[in-house]
């Protein structure tokens, strides 16, 4: 227990009203009702009401009585009340606080403190409730009875639970490729406006598929109550790529499913997985077998990790999360590693995951901050070096991640070890980790995961709080549908990443010579080597040609804006599928970066664009997650947002009345622009503003883009020097990002 034990059953109680079940992301007006117990508070005694860290609840204000979030505060007695909102007033997980000190006066027994949360008798129109599910968010009470600041836990806490909203979107998701005859299941899920899978779909669609499926009905009903709907059975009797479309009773498409390649033969199938989140154990939202319930059943994954910060996994929660990765893993269905994120201060190497392929091993925590029991302390792996060093010998994987600490590769790195770095998250977009890893010589794949905090890996939606992005997804290229499969692509860097998007992609090396093709990185000194005439991602090579092709085949899940096609720290090409002479009215305008590496990189992009001569036809914004954040066209002529970044990217598209009149008028706090709109083509302009890659970029774009999938063949000359790493990363328009591990070739 990190509060005081002392006598919590004289410290009073707390009762929430109303009581019961409230949307997700909803407005309401909740009153919590703290009555003193035996010591009431004396002079100077405080309560604090704390949320978890990762609820994105409204932030209470107490000043303009008809806003959004006004919160009151009183005492039954009269007496003095001085309050205070903090972000991190209390112990993590409960950070956010609610601070209520007596400053004049003293409780007694039976005496109360009111609270109004969302306070509507003077016209708030309530405090918006966090917008995603949980089945007992407290109100949790801490009690300073005795003016020490030693808080008490009352014994019981007031308790809501939050619930999906109805559907505002669907989705439809498949396999990315199945051999031909090979049976699979077609997935379907509505989600409300927040992004949790909503039990409150009760509709009737039409299946409408881009090439015969066998077993594929006419139609599907989702039934109210069920989060999901799954035809199951199918298959494909020829190679081809394939989407489903759902149909609505109109005749409009409401969603279509992810693309799948159907193939004659193929030696690796994807697998997809979210192999970095937490639940409320640690810092997350709900338990740790909800999480896993809810990446199979809900996100439907084939492949999830835990990986709960070490400092506050206790030995029983550790034996617990190994009891569910082997209750949870099952061939062919689902698979669970026993993990953990070592999470060490920036300055001792920054955050890692580990991913053990068996239960039963050490965890090597970065400390016992939040940890009571110390009889194990002196397992502990306080820096990054330590860790690499007390994971020898283990069957393990181990991949940089950049949370609220970033991974420093540079100062801490193990070859055998650490063979992927995560370059994005909830947290952001952090390509940067990729240039260190390319700058030190370091051969690693890469990933994409969410490190979610609510409860939704797979489908981590980052709702309204300063998570910068929607969560990303890792794609695992295995032999098998196994642990020992999924394990051998992650060791071999055979998987590539995406920002929570599913898609087709393969990219190969093919050479004019037969190349040596290692079994592992040769710098370890183990590896044998095959003669091969061309490798895939993650692959590792020797080779004497002076050029080799690169091919890339593509099938995205939105038309695509570009791909960059690189060799190491060189951009060699940007590949846009259109010409300039495709250009139309439409012009794009993005807003990107973040502040620094570390906790403060939050970008603020708050601002307006201004059009004279000309008018905004239409209005789409880009990576818009947080729908409390104004997008606001006024009149004809101009718009008014605020947004953020984290080191990705959001802004807008916008179909102009006049293709090349008038000036575009941007103004942020950042960047002030003013551009001739016949100035905007087919090149961006871009107007940097420091950070990290901190800038607004303007571009042209065809009205339409029609396409989504693509081949490419580039010939690339080599270096002599250094490893050429070869490998893409894929812009959709819809605002996703797909990186390819790098193909690593040295003469």
């Amino acid at each position: 227990m990190p509060h005081s034990t002392y006598l919590p059953e004289k410290m009073g109680h707390a009762t929430v009203s109303p009581t019961g079940a409230f949307e997700a992301g909803s407005y309401q007006e909740f009153t919590v009702t703290y009555t003193a117990g035996y010591f009431g508070i004396d002079d100077t005694g405080s309560i604090k009401l704390v949320h978890r860290f990762a609820s994105d609840m409204g932030r209470p204000q107490f000043t303009d009585p008809k806003a959004p979030n006004y919160t009151t505060v009183e005492a039954s007695n009269g007496a003095i009340l001085h309050i205070e909102y903090d972000m991190k007033r209390n112990i993590r997980p409960w950070d956010k606080t609610l601070y209520i000190k007596v400053v004049r006066g003293f409780l007694r027994v039976d005496d109360q403190i009111i609270i109004r949360f969302g306070d509507r008798r003077e016209g708030s129109p309530g405090i918006r409730i966090q917008t995603f599910c949980e089945d007992t968010f407290e109100f949790r009470v801490l009690v300073d009875a005795i003016a020490t600041y030693n808080y008490v836990e009352l014994p019981e806490q007031p308790i809501i639970s939050i619930i999906p909203g109805p559907p505002a979107n669907y989705k439809a998701i498949m396999p990315t490729q199945q051999r031909v005859g090979q049976k699979f299941k077609l997935r379907l899920k509505g989600e409300d406006r927040w992004g949790n899978p909503s039990n409150q779909c009760d509709s009737t669609f039409v299946l409408k598929a881009s090439a015969p499926v066998d077993g594929l009905p006419d139609t599907v009903s989702f039934r109210s109550g069920e989060f999901s709907a799954i035809v199951d059975g199918l298959s494909v009797g020829a190679p081809g790529d394939l989407t489903i479309n759902l149909v609505d009773a109109d005749g409009n498409s409401v969603c279509t499913s992810n693309p799948m390649r159907v193939t004659a033969e193929a030696d690796l199938l994807p697998y997809w997985g979210d192999l970095h989140g937490q639940s409320e154990e640690t810092i997350g939202t709900n338990s740790a077998r909800d999480f896993y319930n809810f990446a199979r059943d809900k996100a439907f994954l084939d492949v999830c990790v835990h990986q709960g910060n070490d400092f506050q996994i206790t030995t029983a929660f550790w034996e617990h999360l190994n009891e569910l990765s082997a209750e949870f893993t099952k061939d062919d269905e689902f698979i669970v590693f026993p993990g953990w994120e070592w999470s060490g201060n920036t300055g001792l190497g920054g955050d890692r995951n580990v991913l053990h392929m068996n239960e039963g091993r050490q965890i090597h925590r970065s400390s016992h901050a939040l940890v009571d029991d110390l009889s194990d302390v002196d397992t502990d792996s306080n820096c990054a070096a330590d860790l690499f060093e007390d994971l020898k010998g283990e069957d393990c994987t181990v991949f940089a991640h950049i949370g609220g600490r970033y991974a420093d590769i540079k100062i801490a790195h193990d070859d055998r070890l650490e063979r992927a770095v995560e370059v994005h998250s909830a947290w952001g977009t952090f390509e940067w980790l990729i240039t260190d890893a390319f700058e030190q010589g370091y051969r690693v794949g890469i990933v994409s995961n969410s490190d979610g905090h609510k409860g939704r890996p797979g489908a981590s939606h980052p709702g309204s709080t300063k998570f910068g992005a929607y969560g990303g997804l890792t794609c695992n290229l295995s032999p098998e549908f196994t642990r020992a499969g999924i394990m051998e692509a992650l060791k071999k860097r055979h998987h590539y990443g995406t920002t929570g998007n599913r898609v087709v992609l393969d990219t190969r090396a093919v050479f004019d010579n037969p190349a040596e093709l290692f079994s592992d990185d040769p710098n370890l000194g183990d590896a044998t080597s095959k003669m091969a005439d061309e490798a895939m991602m993650g692959d590792i090579l020797k080779s004497g040609d002076d050029e080799v092709t690169f091919k890339i085949d593509i099938h995205a899940s939105a038309p695509i804006e570009r791909i960059d096609i690189r060799n190491g720290l060189e951009t060699e090409e940007i590949f846009r599928p259109y010409a300039e002479a495709d250009l139309g009215r439409r012009i794009r305008v993005l807003w990107e970066g973040s502040e620094y590496r570390g906790r403060g990189r939050e970008t603020v992009w708050d601002g307006s664009a201004e059009l004279d001569g000309n008018s905004f036809e239409r209005l789409d914004p880009i990576n818009r997650y947080n729908i409390d954040k104004r997008f606001e066209q006024t009149g004809d002529n101009r718009l008014d947002w605020a947004a953020l970044t984290t080191g990705g990217f959001g802004g807008f598209d916008a179909w102009l009345g006049g293709a090349d009149a008038g000036t575009l008028k941007i103004d942020t706090d950042l960047i002030k622009e003013e551009i001739a709109i016949k100035d905007i083509g087919y090149d961006e302009m871009i107007f940097a503003n420091g950070g990290i890659d901190r800038r607004i970029r303007i571009f042209r774009l065809p009205d339409e883009n029609p396409h989504r999938a693509l081949t490419l063949e580039r010939r690339m000359k080599l270096a002599g020097d250094r490893d050429n790493a070869l490998y893409v990363r894929i812009t959709q328009e819809d605002g996703h990002f797909i990186w390819s591990s790098p193909i690593y070739i040295f003469r």
